[in-house]
């Protein structure tokens, strides 16, 4: 029953007014007389590195974990887990490698990257695509997804929901980068209280419903017994799911380009560390990457353990719609409903924390893009600090309008979370091409970067819809394999065109990133730190293989 306690009620407003009045407090206490752009979209190296981890992982973990993901793991299992296990080693290879050249070239959005490594042209393309993304995916799909899910567990109508979350999210933007990043800690501490709880009533109640009682391991050990199936990260061929998860490419093919696309060459997450100095946005993204390992926990545990429940004849009214289609996505909201009194308020906050520090992650990262990179380049070359500011707001508001328009339409989703990684792998692939050749290979010319923005969704779009188009006489790859394709194919014509017309040593050097191998180098403790991620990550793929 969606019905709400005077404890649910209690819980959540101090919540709301914790998060509400911590971050006017950092937006007062950290606000210089004249707020400059560089202080309202990166908080002008203000943040530390518990902030920057903190932010990162709030702006990632949104509803489409919570629901979408649970989702998937009632359908999938734990496979699904790759795309956070796999997000922990990728940090790793952001943080040595990616991230310095960043700071080293002062490089605060990525088409400023693009300008300064190719041409305006490869920038405003590339910046175009993101916005589009950004809007028409990201924010539509946590809108929708949160408000789903609220509206599942609380008497409230989804549309209230959508304007509830949308109006929430732009007050914590408006304050800029500090706010959030700082109201983020919080956010996270909230968010993962609440999933543990959600995950413990999870694995309690499987226990109960088999006879042994409020046992959280004897859970886990029914889960191995009833659904050994739903234990493999690796999934073969004959795997119904096969094609979502394609075996091996969730560790070296698509997985890991959809990783280094999203960690490394993604507004909305670099950003958090672009204002930082190296040392501290290091120890951010490692604290990042050990938060990562236990999002499985508390995204995809609750859904395996539904799969059983449902399996063995409970919930099976609450795991279908009105029609009487079987929805995956239901899985968390119905757990949440079972929550007592007052631990249902804390996972409605947590839920809540996740949607609006997304949200807020997002959006301040669309204003920064279309502030410093569109209006500013094309509209108003001659800005004041205060106008851009201020149009970095304006945007803020239009985009989530746009957005919460948009969200219902997503009502015909069944696995939300599959959704949103295959349309962003449209363009993933060609994003990290440009990103990788500009850093790395000083021969890769304008020109090539040219072809890698204007190919990368052309080319995905053409091996998911010729199988169609061709009644199957053309191979349907399963999207990350298309990724990795497509990859290939970006890299292979950037490096031809480069090489075909070479450009002069002088052109060269107008368009050349700063790289140099003392950029690369890391603290014992980083060193340390990786070694133990490594070790879990290990161990986590050697059991569940």
């Amino acid at each position: 029953m969606n019905v709400l306690q005077t404890a649910d009620y209690i819980v959540f407003f101090i919540y709301f007014i914790i998060v509400t009045s911590y971050g006017m407090y950092i937006y007062r206490s950290k606000k210089t007389a004249a707020t400059s752009s560089n202080e309202y979209f990166l908080a002008e190296g203000s943040l530390t590195w518990w902030a920057i981890g903190a932010s990162l992982i709030a702006s990632n973990i949104s509803a489409e974990h919570f629901i979408g993901m649970s989702g998937s793991g009632f359908a999938i299992g734990l496979a699904i887990a790759s795309y956070e296990w796999m997000s922990a080693a990728t940090l790793i290879i952001v943080a040595m490698f990616i991230l310095p050249i960043y700071l080293k070239n002062k490089i605060f959005t990525m088409p400023q990257f693009l300008a300064k490594r190719y041409s305006g042209t490869v920038s405003t393309i590339m910046a175009i695509i993101w916005l589009l993304i950004y809007v028409f995916v990201n924010l539509t799909s946590i809108i929708y997804l949160g408000a789903l899910a609220i509206s599942s567990i609380a008497p409230v109508s989804f549309q209230f929901c959508v304007i509830g979350l949308s109006l929430f999210s732009v007050i914590v933007t408006l304050g800029g980068m500090k706010v959030i990043g700082y109201t983020d800690m919080f956010q996270v501490i909230v968010l993962i209280l609440g999933g543990l709880v959600t995950t413990y009533l999870a694995l309690t109640l499987l226990s109960d419903q088999f006879g042994f009682g409020n046992d959280i391991l004897k859970g886990l050990s029914i889960i191995a017994q009833e659904a050994p199936g739903h234990l493999h990260m690796i999934l073969d061929e004959s795997n119904p799911h096969y094609n979502e998860l394609p075996g091996m490419s969730v560790l070296v093919g698509g997985m890991l380009i959809n990783n280094l696309a999203y960690w490394g060459c993604n507004q909305y997450i670099v950003q958090r560390a672009l204002g930082a100095d190296l040392k501290t946005a290091r120890k951010g993204i490692l604290f990042a990457a050990f938060l990562k390992l236990l999002v499985p926990i508390i995204a995809v545990l609750p859904g395996i353990a539904m799969f059983v429940m449902h399996e063995n004849g409970m919930f099976q009214q609450e795991m279908v719609d009105a029609a009487g289609v079987l929805k995956p996505d239901h899985a968390y909201p119905t757990l949440m409903n079972l929550l007592p009194a007052g631990l249902k308020g804390v996972a409605l906050a947590a839920l809540t924390a996740a949607i609006v520090a997304s949200l807020a992650g997002k959006a301040n990262s669309i204003s920064t893009i279309f502030s410093l990179d569109i209006y500013k380049k094309y509209f108003n070359s001659q800005a004041s600090e205060k106008k851009l500011v201020r149009t970095g707001r304006w945007c803020v508001v239009v985009c989530m309008i746009i957005a919460a328009f948009v969200a219902p339409a997503l009502k015909t989703l069944d696995q939300a979370y599959q959704f949103i990684q295959e349309y962003v792998g449209f363009f993933s692939p060609g994003v990290l091409a440009i990103f990788l050749l500009g850093m790395f290979w000083k021969k890769t010319t304008p020109a090539a970067g040219l072809a890698g923005a204007l190919l990368t969704v052309p080319l995905a779009a053409i091996l998911k819809f010729l199988p169609m188009w061709t009644e199957g006489s053309f191979p349907d790859y399963p999207f990350l394999d298309r990724m990795t394709i497509v990859f290939f194919i970006i890299v292979f014509i950037m490096i031809a065109i480069s090489l075909a017309n070479p450009v002069s040593e002088e052109e060269a050097k107008v368009h050349e990133i700063e790289v140099d191998k003392s950029m690369f180098r890391v603290s014992s403790e980083f060193i340390v730190g990786s070694f133990i991620i490594s070790g879990i990550l290990v161990a986590l793929y050697t059991v569940f293989w």
